[in-house]
Order: structure tokens, then sequence, then C-alpha cells
């Protein structure tokens, strides 16, 4: 038997405001057999093998790999959470506006990215530079979102 009914007095109040429903309170569950705790616990059970698996994992930024960095600007940006985070929203701001943008504009925004990332490189190790080259080139993205905004009826 998958579950029994367990006589609740209608007038008791829960006074630390239960999320549960009266009627989910209603019956005492076997967690083995209730189809709503198994689904609980395999989320839980994924959630945490997910958290294991990335605790041993090298830190990854947004466009590309920090277990291959080779060059002084990239290591910065893996060993900085601040130039990691700048990286993941220029990298998405990037890949966002690169495929709402015609032929010759996609090739121009190419363009930028490639003179931009040799301005990066230029930083070196330098977390300040680096720091205000992702700002400028964030600037320059959402000024591609707002232009589009800017032309669309």
């Amino acid at each position: 038997m998958a579950s029994r009914v367990v006589r609740r007095n209608p007038n008791l109040i829960d006074p630390a405001g239960s999320l549960w429903p009266p009627e989910r309170l209603s019956y005492q569950s076997n967690p083995f057999v209730d189809p709503l705790m198994i689904k609980n616990a395999l989320c839980l059970a994924a959630l945490a093998t997910l958290f294991a698996a990335a605790a041993g994992q090298p830190g990854w930024a947004a466009s590309f790999d920090c277990a291959k960095a080779e060059t002084a600007d990239e290591k910065a940006v893996c060993a900085d959470r601040a130039l990691n985070d700048d990286d993941v929203e220029m990298a998405v701001l990037y890949s966002q506006l690169k495929p709402l943008l015609g032929m010759g504009a996609r090739g121009d925004l190419d363009d930028e990215q490639v003179a931009w990332l040799k301005r990066r490189a230029s930083c070196g190790d330098d977390r300040a530079c680096l720091s205000k080259a992702y700002q400028e080139r964030v600037r320059q993205l959402r000024g591609g979102f707002e232009a589009l905004a800017k032309r669309s009826p």
C-alpha cells in the first residue's frame, strides 16, 4: 500500500506556515513509492553530482578554455573572477548580436572582435587595463543592440 490516510484536526494551524497544500499533508507518504519524493531525490542527487564534478574542474571563461590559456591576458582572465565574469558577459553579447546583423555588418563585427582581442592581448596581465578593455567592448556591443532597436519599427 503506497500511503495511508492520517486523520488531521482541521482546526489546528501549522505555526510554521507549511508550504505543502493541506491535501498533501493529509497523507503519510512512503518515500519509496511516492513519485514526487522520488523525483525530488533524483534531482538532488543530480545536483550534488554536478557540484562535485564542477568542484574538481579548472575554471572556464566563456570565450576560451582556461585549461589551455597560454597568453598573459588569458591567464589573468582565468585567475580573476571579475575579469572572468566580464569575459562571460562580452562573449554572450557578441554571440547574441552576431546573428542579428546582416552579412556586411556581421563581417565588420568579426573584424572589430579580432582588433579588440589584439588590444586585450596588449594589456598582458595588467588587470586594470583588461577591465577597461572589457568595459569598452561591452559598451560597444550594447551600442550595437541599441542601434538595432532604433532601426526596427
